[in-house]
């Protein structure tokens, strides 16, 4: 929210008294009735009253008040935040699950909307939609050739359940614009991004956020695994920035025993709680490994730090971005919502692993950087951590506390293969430009290749490298035949990768991807041996 900072002392000054005129007090118990506020209230209230009757210019009342609350939450802590009725719902809808739409997902090629795939028994597939079709109209509105942002597309694509959307699509092989009518409606989120067996013992399984469906899938993806053989798993949280904490604990109630602690709460107005685990696990013996980095954050910690601190696995990668607060969702009249912070989340151990921020909001963020430019991600002894914040599990295995979960075996950011012409190509999008490309120009031969053995099989005799440099050089980047030599393994390997994502999704993406995944393989190295 952008706020002139000339008004910036005015808006502290009132924001506390706008907080309760939007909704922070509650009725009498038993009148129901609106009680006055208390002397130090009041003064407050009135100074927004001063403001909206003296005031030099015309004030808009509500206009102050959205800005002011951002304003006040930002001097608590840097997860309280305000987000305003036009913001909430899409705000939620990772956290949900789902949202109302036509299920699709599309790229914009050449400034056409191109149709990736469609969401398996959503409304666009029972319409008749398929991938590799271009949007041409929505609703009479001409959307192809016009640099209509993605956001945009989005807006008119999306909408109420049961409500109707007409679509005008191109199709290769037919000469006509084709008319769709669509009913929108509810569309799956998936915070599961994929489960698959990476050896005959070993699974793997990605999250990528926790929503109220993730425990649903997870188990869903857990039970699959089981059934081809699965004895070890790979827990995949890397780049997990959170979401929901009842999800992350009932997945580590999946790995632990029963009575054994997950974690536990406590703040100023909420007494201490303990979250434990049950007898239903579904994985509670069977070796673990579970991954994280310095995106990981929040309930991602809360699983990671269940594992670690009851011994039942071994988490690998590094330090994690060190969440331990945990919010409350509050809602206003007006549609508005806020998230609160209103207790610390601690490990089994007693750690609390919110890194320090008392020196703003702006310096919290740049954490991540100053651990950047200090070495961390290249080096582990270049963490220092204080001995105060040094606990011991059951095991008798050294944890600590204070900023992240540090891993139990600590791989290094993967440098190795990156030159200045693969920071060219990446950064400019032209790597997963021309895997589009190349779909579109090759979408026949690639349907009837329809599973994962045979596409790789046929894109390793493409020459993809060949004739991606040629497209690179006419899209302004020129071969560099010493870097290509570096970087080339990196580039052709990404290349595959996205185009049997576009056809396979995720089941085929990740098993091409890692090769290149450097921190996946060593601990796949790491679980087979154990």
């Amino acid at each position: 929210m952008k706020y002139n900072r000339a008004y910036l002392p005015l808006i502290i000054g009132v924001s506390i008294a706008i907080g309760i005129l939007i909704g922070f007090y509650m009725p009498h118990p038993q009148t129901g009735l609106y009680t006055n506020f208390p002397a130090s209230n009041d003064k407050l209230s009135r100074v927004l009253d001063i403001i909206e009757s003296d005031y030099v210019d015309t004030v808009n009342r509500n206009a102050l008040i959205e800005e002011a609350i951002p304003v006040m939450l930002r001097k608590l802590d840097p997860h309280s935040v305000y987000i305003p009725a036009t913001d909430l719902a899409q705000a939620n809808e990772p956290l949900q699950g789902n949202f109302d739409g036509i299920g699709v997902s599309f790229n914009m090629l050449t400034d056409t909307v191109l149709i990736i795939s469609t969401i398996p028994g959503g409304p666009s597939e029972k319409a008749g939609i398929i991938p590799g079709d271009k949007i041409i109209y929505v609703n009479d509105s001409l959307i192809a050739g016009r640099k209509i942002p993605d956001e945009e597309v989005v807006k008119m694509l999306k909408g109420p359940r049961g409500t109707k959307v007409e679509l005008k699509i191109e199709r290769k092989g037919t000469d006509t614009l084709l008319p769709f009518t669509i009913i929108r409606d509810k569309i799956p989120i998936y915070s599961v991004d994929v489960s698959y067996m990476m050896s005959d013992e070993v699974g793997y399984i990605k999250i990528s956020n926790f929503a109220l469906t993730t425990h649903d899938e997870f188990k869903s993806g857990l039970r699959e695994l089981k059934e081809q053989g699965m004895k070890k798993l790979i827990l995949d949280l890397r780049g997990n920035s959170g979401g929901v904490m009842d999800a992350a604990t009932m997945i580590a109630d999946e790995f632990l025993p029963d009575g054994k602690l997950i974690v536990f709460t406590m703040g100023k107005s909420t007494p201490r709680q303990d979250v434990r685990a049950t007898a239903q696990g579904e994985f509670e013996s069977g070796e673990l490994v579970v991954l994280i980095d310095e995106w990981s954050a929040s309930a991602s910690e809360i699983l990671a730090g269940a594992v670690q601190d009851n011994d039942r696995g071994t988490i690998i990668g590094r330090r994690s971005f060190g969440k331990g607060l945990v919010q409350e969702p509050v809602m206003f009249r007006d549609g508005s919502g806020m998230r609160l912070t209103i207790a610390r989340y601690y490990t089994p151990t007693g750690r609390s692993i919110q890194k320090p921020y008392d020196q703003g909001v702006d310096k919290y963020y740049e954490d991540l950087g100053n651990r950047l430019m200090h070495g961390e991600f290249e080096e582990a002894d270049s963490i220092r951590l204080a001995d105060s914040l040094r606990f011991t599990t059951p095991g008798g295995k050294v944890v600590y506390g204070g900023g992240g979960i540090m891993p139990d075996i600590f791989i290094p950011i993967d440098t190795a293969g990156v030159s200045d012409y693969f920071l060219t190509i990446r950064n400019s999008g032209l790597i997963y430009r021309y895997a589009l490309k190349f779909t579109e120009d090759n979408r026949e031969t690639l349907r009837k290749l329809n599973d994962l053995p045979a596409l790789t099989k046929w894109l390793d005799s493409q020459n993809l490298m060949s004739k991606f440099v040629t497209y690179a050089g006419q899209n302004g980047v020129p071969a560099r035949n010493d870097q290509i030599a570096v970087s080339g393994k990196i580039i052709d390997v990404q290349l595959k990768a996205y185009i049997v994502r576009n056809m396979l999704d995720n089941k085929g993406f990740y098993p091409v991807w890692q090769e290149i995944d450097k921190t996946l393989m060593e601990a796949l190295n790491y679980i087979r041996s154990l």
